[in-house]
């Protein structure tokens, strides 16, 4: 069984790449369970997404200390969902930060820095991901989520490669939307290659 936390906010993605590992695994033949805990802001709030693939995964919930890895699309939710991460698992860390809205309101401000530095404190295998720069080569932020994912794959943190996500983005997604998609899949492929 092999279990994949994926984290973030309202609005990055998290749910439709959940969906996207799990159309993988069952192309394969084999067992997937995917399950949302979703926070109270629709925009902004937290999102946990659960996957689980195997044929012993008989709850679509993953224990805490079990996730193999887990891809955080935000600093401070990779942080916020580290107890799930299991001894020896691994992380794939965007280093976008989203301003909570209650800091935004507060005025207050949030340094990415800090989450890093608890990860760093912690021992913890993860890559960072340049978001930035990946949005800067799209244009648009919206498939940073499928960019996280092919560097996912490319370290081989998810037992899914990058051919087959590439057939899930040309089966699942709309025609508009296959090339922008596949070339963020490319992108978070190519940073993995250059650091980490």
């Amino acid at each position: 069984m092999f279990n994949i936390l994926l984290c973030g906010v309202g609005g990055q993605g998290t749910v439709l790449a959940s969906k996207m590992l799990a159309n993988c695994a069952i192309a394969r033949g084999e067992t997937a369970h995917t399950a949302e805990t979703i926070g109270m802001a629709q925009r902004g709030g937290s999102v946990v997404s659960h996957v689980r693939i195997g044929a012993d995964a008989f709850s679509p919930l993953i224990p805490q200390g079990c996730a193999d890895t887990v891809i955080a699309f935000e600093p401070a939710e990779g942080v916020r969902v580290f107890p799930y991460l299991k001894s020896g698992g691994r992380m794939i860390v965007n280093t976008l930060p989203v301003k909570p809205t209650t800091d935004t309101l507060a005025k207050a401000s949030y340094d990415a820095k800090e989450m890093f530095a608890f990860l760093d404190a912690q021992g913890t295998d993860y890559c960072a991901v340049d978001g930035a720069a990946i949005i800067a080569e799209l244009g648009s932020a919206k498939s940073l989520n499928v960019a996280l994912l092919g560097a996912a794959s490319a370290l081989g943190a998810v037992p899914c490669s990058l051919d087959e996500l590439e057939s899930v983005i040309r089966t699942a997604m709309k025609p508009q939307f296959c090339e922008q998609n596949l070339r963020a899949l490319a992108l978070g492929a190519e940073q993995i290659a250059k650091k980490c």
